[in-house]
């Protein structure tokens, strides 16, 4: 049996759709890092597949052959018996899945010759450590970034990723002006300023309470809020772990029925799955 591995949650600091191509598939420019929150994922190898979902957010994972850690395992011909403690809201823009998915392959130490076939954040997931994602997912680029300190929150409404795409206005926008500074978070933070995620906009319209998260988050001082991915989960940077903390407290205090959990960001994973 293998120790449980982390399947970090995956947050788009920003997220540029800067073209389609013929098949569908839209290409991106993003800035993607991993926090220490996460779902915990052990792999034991066996003669045959199965999967065990525990954790609060069991019941609205799918357990068939539509699961991404069986897809997983059925991509580099593995067979193993899975336990997932799903932790993370599942359709929320965190990786979700994906990140599980990824997880597994690492516990696995196997990889299929086209990761971004399972998942266009499964490249990014795998690596789990701040990185610039371009292409359709398959154009990774590790990149040094400060730890920040972040507050996600999720009304637990989910968004459908195909839906908010079919909703936006523009596919062919700017990617990212580089470089992406480095050097702390303040210098970050004015240059994700200048960034963009384009999915925001469009997942406000199908789901307004999107707008009442970045406003609660804003409203207890953080220094830079954003939805990430296709939503609808939302984060804050805030300058301290206590900080977030209480502006974490503080927002479920006043929206016990949302999920809002404070954390940090991951300096990378080591090739065992632990944050390092």
């Amino acid at each position: 049996m293998l120790a449980p591995l982390l399947a970090p949650a995956k947050i788009n600091l920003a997220l540029h759709v800067t073209g389609r191509r013929v098949d569908g598939y839209h290409l991106l420019d993003s800035l993607v890092a991993f926090t220490a929150l996460g779902d915990r994922v052990q792999v034991t190898p066996a003669a045959e597949t199965s999967l065990t979902v525990t954790g609060p957010f069991a019941d609205a994972v799918p357990a068939g052959a539509d699961n991404l850690c069986l897809r997983a395992l059925d991509a580099v011909g593995a067979r193993a018996h899975v336990v997932l403690d799903k932790r993370l809201p599942p359709a929320s823009g965190i990786g979700g899945g994906t990140a599980d998915a990824a997880a597994v392959l690492r516990a696995l130490g196997r990889h299929p010759a086209h990761p971004e076939a399972l998942g266009a954040d499964l490249p990014a997931c795998l690596l789990s450590r701040p990185l610039r994602m371009r292409g359709v997912g398959e154009l990774i680029q590790p990149l040094p970034l400060p730890v920040l300190h972040l507050v996600l929150v999720n009304p637990r409404v989910e968004t459908s990723t195909p839906a908010v795409f079919a909703a936006l206005d523009r596919r062919d926008g700017d990617p990212m002006a580089g470089p992406v500074p480095s050097a702390d978070a303040g210098s970050l933070l004015r240059w994700l300023e200048t960034t963009r995620n384009d999915l925001q906009a469009p997942a406000l319209s199908l789901r307004p309470v999107v707008g009442d998260c970045l406003a609660a988050l804003a409203a207890q001082g953080a220094r830079f809020t954003r939805m990430s991915g296709s939503g609808a989960t939302c984060f804050g940077v805030f300058p301290t772990a206590p900080a977030a903390q209480a502006a974490a407290q503080a927002i479920l205090a006043a929206s016990p029925g949302w999920w809002v959990q404070a954390t940090a960001t991951l300096p990378g994973l080591s090739p065992a799955g632990a944050p390092g």
